[in-house]
């Protein structure tokens, strides 16, 4: 699929990501877990997961629509979503948990470095990110071991309707050989995804197994389990 075939418009994407440290405590891993396996990020954005495994021996893909545009403009795009989702967060800081960042200014920080730290990995190793648009992914049947999405399935639930959840989940079974983990599991408001049970159970019927982990990151309020979906060894 081309640019032009996906429909972008740039304005519509938000490039703003999380850090290496962040996903290691989202996702519960640990680095000697990532080594020696091939992980999917996705949708991956301005998320330096990427840079940072890959430079501890992880064989990692990312794969984002926001791919389509130029690294050039991603860079611009991404600093200016940060400045205006920092002036956001000033004002509803208080839905929010500071133990992690501590405060606005330091939530800055951290993702000024994500992004520095993606953009900085998109020119030295382009290969590693691909463009794609969910729910399809145009790698191989089984090419992961491992599977990571952050912040997108159950956060936006108003606007990805349940057809759409399955659809990408099934889609992540087919690239995904062992296990993929989903984060966090309630919507924007914080509230539990509405259609989890229906979900599951489409799961369980592809084979699949699933359990709900607490993890020690929570900044949005609520937001501290992740879905480990996992195939069934027969």
């Amino acid at each position: 699929m081309s640019r032009e075939d996906a429909g972008l418009d740039l304005s519509r994407i938000i490039f703003i990501g999380r850090t290496f440290d962040e996903y290691m405590q989202m996702f519960n891993l640990s680095e000697e877990q990532l080594l020696g396996q091939k992980i999917l990020d996705c949708p991956a954005g301005a998320c330096s997961f990427t840079a940072v495994a890959s430079g501890l021996g992880a064989d990692v893909t990312a794969a984002d629509i926001a791919y389509y545009h130029s690294i050039a403009e991603l860079e611009k795009k991404g600093f200016q979503d940060i400045e205006h989702a920092m002036i956001g967060m000033e004002k509803a800081k208080d839905n929010f948990l500071w133990n992690y960042f501590k405060s606005v200014d330091g939530l800055r920080k951290v993702r000024m470095s994500a992004l520095t730290e993606s953009v900085r990995n998109m020119k030295q190793s382009p290969e590693r990110y691909v463009a794609a648009v969910l729910p399809e992914l145009p790698f191989s049947d089984n090419k992961f071991d491992l599977t990571l999405s952050a912040h997108f399935l159950f956060m936006y639930a108003d606007r990805l309707d349940l057809d759409f959840h399955i659809r990408t989940i099934k889609e992540f079974m087919r690239v995904t050989k062992k296990e993929i983990r989903i984060f966090p599991m309630v919507d924007l408001t914080s509230k539990r995804y509405e259609h989890l049970e229906e979900l599951l159970a489409c799961i369980h019927n592809e084979g699949w197994d699933t359990e709900e982990v607490k993890v020690s990151y929570e900044f949005q309020t609520n937001a501290n389990t992740m879905l480990r979906i996992h195939k069934i060894m027969k």
